[in-house]
């Protein structure tokens, strides 16, 4: 018979993302209806080491639902990745009376989730991250957000730069998955789009593809490019050189990791927030949640992390066909 959980626990990890608050939110606010202590980790792994936890109740979550960022805050933590750590952890959860962990981040975030739960601390992951590159969810708190946010810059970009006639380089998060490059080069328009999954280093088509552009009569060309390929400065200098058309690089950098969450961050957290609280006072552990075809599901953490994602193969065609 499954222990009976009396107290959890909520940290946020890793990078912040849009949405994360309204995650926090649902955990501690369902907890309490569900008759359980819930106590925050500030800071996450590190701040749980550092035994920074209090307790939560539903005033603690007031007016944070429409802020970015996460009022836990977070930090990374390489002690966490060690076996003394791991333990420590998990003793300071027994000191503190805490029973199960929700854990919301990425990738690295569940690997701590993992090993806390094989330490004996019933444990759930909820996927926040801006990347969108969690393999076992269609989707990832903060995302919708973020490509907005970006999308919304790259507008403004464009129009100063339609009216000077020059290329732009407009450089996205995303250092090892592209869906943020992708889904903005998109909506924004861009002629050429270039993501760590697909891109093969050939900058001369890129100038080939400009020149032959202006050639046709565009005035102005739009590159969107992703953190992990990254030199955008550098590439605007090549290009510019090659081609001779005023060529400039803006990196957005963490303005898309900030913002109001969109509605869409703000419900899929919640959801998955509430849902990830009935599950652990359930007793299940080492689960994640996702959003599989439209669904709030769980799977086994093992099983997620074990599973790969890459971008689909006909909408970057599609990407490559709208931006000629």
């Amino acid at each position: 018979m499954a222990k009976e959980i009396k107290t959890i626990g909520v940290l946020t990890s890793g990078g912040d993302a849009p949405g994360m608050n309204a995650a926090i939110r649902a955990v501690v606010r369902k907890g309490l209806a569900r008759g359980v202590k819930v106590m925050g980790i500030h800071r996450g792994y590190h701040g749980l080491l550092n035994e920074e936890i209090v307790e939560m109740n539903s005033r603690s979550v007031s007016e944070i639902i429409q802020k970015g960022g996460t009022i836990l805050g977070t930090a990374r933590c390489n002690e966490f990745k060690e076996l003394e750590g791991q333990q420590r952890g998990a003793e300071i959860c027994r000191k503190y009376g805490i029973d199960g962990m929700i854990v919301i981040g990425g990738d690295g975030s569940y690997r701590g989730a993992q090993k806390l739960s094989h330490q004996g601390i019933n444990t759930i992951g909820i996927p926040g991250t801006i990347d969108l590159d969690i393999a076992s969810t269609e989707y990832t708190i903060g995302f919708d957000t973020a490509i907005n946010t970006a999308m919304d810059a790259i507008d403004k970009i464009r129009d100063t730069s339609s009216s000077h006639e020059r290329c732009s380089i407009i450089e996205v998060m995303g250092r090892h998955a592209g869906y943020i490059a992708l889904w903005c080069g998109v909506a924004n328009g861009a002629e050429d789009i270039l993501i760590p999954e697909k891109y093969d280093y050939n900058e001369q088509e890129i100038i080939n593809n400009i020149i032959a552009n202006r050639k046709k009569g565009k005035k102005h060309h739009l590159i969107i490019n992703a953190e992990g390929i990254g030199h955008s400065i550098s590439m605007a200098r090549r290009i510019e050189a090659a081609t001779g058309i005023e060529t400039r690089a803006t990196i957005l950098g963490h303005m898309q990791r900030g913002g109001r969450p969109t509605c869409k961050d703000r419900y899929y957290a919640s959801m998955m927030g509430a849902y990830a609280t009935d599950i652990l006072i359930e007793g299940k552990t080492n689960r994640v949640i996702g959003v599989q075809k439209g669904e709030i599901v769980d799977i086994d953490i093992d099983q997620a992390l074990a599973m790969s994602k890459s971008v689909s193969e006909y909408q970057f065609e599609v990407s490559r066909i709208l931006g000629r």
